[in-house]
């Protein structure tokens, strides 16, 4: 038996665990001696992962008697692998896109209160500070960018895609097409730490977001989120050891 949830729930659900860990690495990060990006993967590891996939498990168990993703990958179809990567590579060349001429306008609009709001937080809290990553030793920085990785291309996005286009898409009691359009946008708004790139991660992540739901294949969304991030964390990590 599928269990719905209703708007409460969703918001509940959305916004509960990205509150816990932000403000966790809000305050630890006051008093950080490492990279706040090295700070931030291993909060995400420890802290918002086990929250998001612990729901996942007891969702499972409610719907089918044991912790598993049964309530997640219930009513999936497969599709051939040929069609998966064409689909994901095409969503990840126009994010590119996006990246090449939304997000640099986005940027300005919103440069101002960006500044504003990094002048009131400790200089590590701005992870585009490259000089100031250089500060910290070369052993620390390389393991700072491994262990960014394997966060941000793996561990992350697949608990993400699981939580958002997996699970809460599927049980939030909303039907139609603008179901997909609605958890996106929370998607989005849920990245307390990026607050400022909302237009660009909506307008990237929507369309492969409602062809998953219609095609009810989350390794789409799976694929293009991990391949996004592979590209963004390729580029930190050549600002940062290059």
């Amino acid at each position: 038996m599928t269990n719905t949830i209703n708007t409460k729930q969703l918001l509940v659900m959305v916004f509960v665990p990205t509150i816990v860990f932000s403000s966790l690495y809000l305050l630890l990060g006051r008093f950080c001696h490492i990279p706040h990006l090295l700070l931030f993967c291993v909060l995400g590891t420890v802290v918002l992962v086990p929250m998001e996939i612990g729901m996942l498990l007891y969702a499972g168990k409610k719907e089918t008697g044991v912790y598993s993703f049964g309530s997640v990958l219930r009513g999936q179809v497969k599709m051939p692998a040929w069609q998966v990567l064409i689909i994901v590579l095409a969503f990840v060349g126009i994010a590119g896109l996006l990246s090449a001429f939304v997000a640099p306008i986005e940027n300005r609009i919103f440069a101002d209160a960006r500044t504003a709001l990094l002048n009131h937080l400790p200089i590590g809290f701005d992870w585009t500070n490259y000089e100031y990553l250089k500060s910290f030793s070369r052993p620390i920085l390389i393991s700072t960018c491994l262990y960014y990785g394997i966060f941000n291309v793996l561990i992350g996005p697949i608990t993400e895609e699981l939580y958002f286009r997996g699970y809460l898409t599927s049980h939030y009691k909303m039907q139609g097409t603008i179901k997909p359009v609605l958890i996106t946008i929370l998607f989005s708004l849920y990245h307390f730490w990026l607050p400022f790139n909302n237009i660009f991660r909506i307008l990237a992540f929507l369309p492969v977001a409602y062809i998953s739901y219609k095609k009810k294949n989350i390794s789409l969304s799976i694929y293009f989120h991990c391949g996004c991030n592979l590209f963004s964390t390729i580029a930190f990590t050549l600002a940062v050891l290059g």
